[in-house]
Formats: C-alpha cells, structure tokens, sequence
C-alpha cells in the first residue's frame, strides 16, 4: 500500500450502482482496500449485514468467495443483481415488449388533448397545474374544469399483483398502522404498478426478470404522492428562482400537501436508462456475467443464520450493521418489499425502532447484537480480522462493542473515519445526528508481531489511530 494518505470521501453513487435507493449505503471504496489488504484470492468473507449488497460483487471480483446474510428480502434482491445482472441487450429488449403494452393504459390515463400529461402539481386536493412535452421541451399548462373533474375523481380500486403493506406507529419516518397504501398512491399509480407486475411476470429470462422488478421497486418512491415540490430554490446565493421543480422521496413516508403526480411510466423509463448506463458502461470494462469467486446468499436473521456456518472458516468478516435507531432499514423498505410480493420478519430485525409496538428498544439491540458478534468470532479463522462499520450515541452499544476483546483473543487493530456517502435526511435533520462512521478493525489471535505489521499498512487510511474511538455517549 502507497504511503500517501488516501482519500476515502466520496460524492455519490454512479454507474450500475445509482439505480436503486437502497438506504444506508456506504463508500465501497473502504471495503476494497481491507479487502485487497487482509485476504488473499480465494479466501472466504463474509458480511452478515449485506445491505446493497456492493461489498459480494466486489469479493467475488476480487476471487474471493463469499457468504452474505440479510434479513431485508431486497437486500438479498439486489445482491443477486449486482452477481448476476442482465446483459444490456436482453433489458432493452424486455423493456420494449413492456413499452407496447403498456401504451393502451398510457393513453387511456395520462392523455389530455391528444398531448401525455407527464407531471400533475396537487396543492392539497386541488391541481394548480400540469406539464407536457412538446418536442422534448417542458410546456407548463393550467388546468381547466374538465381537466380536473378527470384527474380528481376517486374511484376505488383493490390492488391485485402485490401485498398490502404494513406499517408500524412511528413518527419519526411519517407512519402509523392505520396508513394504508391509497394514502401513498393515486388509483392512477395503483393500477399502474399492478399492469406492470403483470407484463413483467411474462418474461422468460430470471436475471432481466429480477432487473425490471428492481426497476419497479426504485422508481415507485417518484410514482407515488411522496414528491415534494421545490420552490424558491437558490435562497442562499441570493438568486431565487420562482420555477417549481420536482423533488423526490425522501423523507420516510412523508406526504407533503404540495406535491407533484408524475406519469408513472416515465419514473419506470428514467430508472431504466439509468440501469441500463451503468451495464453498457460496465460491459465495456469486463464481463459481468463472469465472476470469478463463489457466493452463497442467505435471507434472515443472522443470529440464527450464522450458525450454519462452520467453525473457524472466514479469514474476513466486513459488515455494517444497523447502529442502534440511526436508520429503521426495514420499516422503510417495506414499499419495496410490499411492492415486490416478499414477506417481512419484523420480529428479529437488528434495530432500535421508534415504533413502540415493535419492543426494540436497547437493551434489546445489545443483547443480540452481542449474540451475532459471539457467531463472527465463532466462524473467524485464527488471524483471521473483523472490520465493522460503527457508529451510535448509545453508550451500551458501545459498550457491547468493546468488550468483544473480554474473554476473546480478539485484539482491536486499529479504526479510521469514513463520511458517509449519501446523507439520509431521516437522520441528518435529528439534534445530535451522527456524520460519520468508524470502521473498526479486529482480530482472532494475532500476535503482537503481526498487529504491529497491519497497522503500518493501514495507517495511510484517514485519521487512522490505534485506539478505540471516545464515542460521545447519552447520558
């Protein structure tokens, strides 16, 4: 490894990986480092939190073979997406099909005046106005009476290809457990969504299949009542625009009174040129239908699912387990899931929810959070490491984090910082919100010689230190 200090701040996500939402994604880039630097090709890591599933496509890529555990049924998903995605030619052609079908719907729906309605601004109950494209320009239009007789009228309709949600009491992400899925969509997008999950389950081929399902899933957040409108953008440098401009979802299930209804086809359209930007970009650089490693991929609770892993057989553990409250993965992922017909164990998710009737609470988490942490040092090979993305304002959970080296010989390494990626306004606009991550290195019976050896290699990593970081605690 260069001497030089490295620079892991990232501004986003790009290519193959910017067409999904996936909360709490974290920079690749840090993960590729430890991996380069504490295995070897062929070794076997593991990540019992897969999340986004980017650290298995970057283990297999790098000859490694791999074991992901997720409770959340879309992390599993998307992680199968990234090992085995569709060949750009196989979605363009899929994507058409579904195009010719779905145009009867289209213009039975979102015509007005023989022009598409693409976008619909809703003040409360009312439409202000609507936008249409005329030779690829934006056209902003006010409604009359007729058109808002058909845009307002409600009429009842009873979803068909997907399940109903299901939503806890917590304010904090906008729920509660009388929200109902009508509340989220328009009968509009409702019926949309439905169609679509029909035309996909057509398709022969399982990884374009998966492809557009993940397509549906991350472009249902913009199809739904949940685009907040901006207005008077550029209030800071003094130049503020009187435009209003579509936003995006973004905060929990947030349903602003202002907000746009955006054609529903041209969400789906948008996340599709996106997937289909990172394949061609990505197929012009390597193969991705070849991977060179062999990955295993397991849904539920990685308590119970670590005990199928044999004893002393990872050499790398890389995780980023939910810290404490910091983001409710699987209350938020619940439209994804609804959507995508997965069931949900709420039960034994690692998490401390808001959400009362759930009972977590932290006492909770660090029970099984210390059980889970029990199973990583079971499965680690003899010099073998644990690199865990940590951070929270809970003084048990990180209390139950250090005493991993008590009754081990697990000896901490060393830690360096990492910013996070994409903020998350859920926790971003909370008092006393964490911005950063420590990752924090461990390991299984290394000798002082050997401890001393990694932490001249890793000390180029930002604001590296041997020590445990003195985390600001609640009182």
């Amino acid at each position: 490894m260069t001497k030089e200090k490295i620079d892991l701040e990232v501004k986003g996500y790009k290519g193959l990986e910017a067409f999904h939402k996936y909360w709490g994604k974290k920079p690749i880039e840090s993960w590729n480092i430890l991996i380069n630097e504490l295995s070897t090709p062929g070794d076997l890591l593991l990540d019992p939190f897969l999340g986004s599933g980017l650290v298995a496509r970057e283990s297999i890529d790098k000859n490694r073979s791999f074991v992901g555990i997720d409770i959340n049924p879309i992390s599993i998903e998307l992680t199968n997406f990234f090992l085995n995605p569709p060949k750009a030619k196989d979605l363009i052609s899929a994507f058409e099909k579904i195009e010719k079908n779905m145009k009867k719907y289209l213009t039975k729906t979102y015509t007005w005046e023989n022009e598409i309605v693409t976008h619909i601004l809703w003040n409360d109950k009312d439409v202000s106005e609507y936008w249409v494209k005329r030779k690829n320009k934006k056209i902003v239009l006010a409604p009359d009476e007729e058109f808002r007789k058909k845009f307002k009228k409600v009429k009842k309709y009873t979803i068909k290809n997907f399940r109903k949600p299901e939503f806890f009491n917590n304010a904090r992400i906008n729920t509660n457990n009388n929200l109902d899925i009508s509340d989220i969509f328009t009968v509009r997008a409702l019926e949309f969504i439905d169609l679509l999950l029909l035309e996909i389950a057509k398709e022969k081929n399982t990884s374009v299949k998966r492809a557009l399902r993940l397509l549906l899933s991350s472009s249902a957040g913009q199809m739904s009542n949940m685009v907040f409108a901006v207005t008077s953008r550029g209030k800071t440098t003094g130049k503020v625009s009187t435009r209003t401009e579509v936003g995006s979802w973004a905060i929990g299930y947030w349903r602003p009174q202002t907000h746009f209804e955006v054609n529903p086809w041209f969400c789906f359209e948008n996340k599709k040129n996106k997937m289909l930007k990172g394949l061609l970009e990505a197929e012009k650089v390597s193969s991705l239908n070849v991977n060179k490693g062999v990955a295993k991929l397991m849904l539920g609770d990685s308590e119970k699912k670590l005990k199928n892993i044999e004893d002393s057989s990872i050499q790398l553990i890389l995780t980023d387990p939910p810290h404490g409250d910091r983001i409710p993965y699987l209350e938020l992922s619940e439209l994804w899931n609804s959507i995508l017909g997965f069931k949900v164990d709420f039960k034994n998710e690692l998490v401390v929810s808001n959400a009362k009737e759930r009972s977590k609470s932290d006492s909770d988490y660090t029970k099984k959070f210390t059980n889970i942490i029990n199973e990583c040092y079971r499965v680690l090979k003899d010099n073998g490491y644990l690199a865990i993305m940590f951070n929270s304002k809970s003084k048990e959970h990180w209390d139950a984090l250090v005493s991993m080296q008590d009754g081990y010989k697990l000896n901490f390494v060393g830690r360096y910082n990492m910013n996070y990626s994409a903020g998350s306004i859920v926790q971003d606009n909370r008092e006393g919100g964490l911005k950063n991550d420590y990752v924090l290195i461990f390991a299984k019976g290394l000798d002082s010689t050997k401890t001393k050896s990694i932490r001249n290699r890793l000390k180029v990593l930002p604001e590296w230190s041997n020590k445990l970081p003195e985390a600001k605690h609640d009182s």
